[in-house]
């Protein structure tokens, strides 16, 4: 089994994250993941920055908000 790069790494992360990885790349990516401590804190960034837009994109639902965004949308700016 070939090593897997950084970079390539990197590409696949996202069909990682969502189970779209064929068994043998999905082995690959999870041995490079185990060595590279790298590769490692890159993975739990990408899952903490999908966290937060979900958290994110739901608060911008809420009715509060709503009116708040609404609210300063014509703001004065300086």
């Amino acid at each position: 089994m070939d090593d897997l790069s950084c970079q390539e790494l990197a590409e696949l992360a996202t069909d990682y994250l969502e189970g779209a990885l064929a068994p043998a790349e999905h082995a690959r990516f999870e041995a490079h993941v185990l060595e590279c401590p790298g590769c490692e804190i890159y993975l739990e960034q990408l899952r903490a920055t999908i966290t937060l837009a979900g958290v994110s994109a739901e608060l911008e639902q809420r009715p509060e908000v709503i009116g708040l965004l609404t609210a300063f949308k014509n703001w004065p700016r300086p």
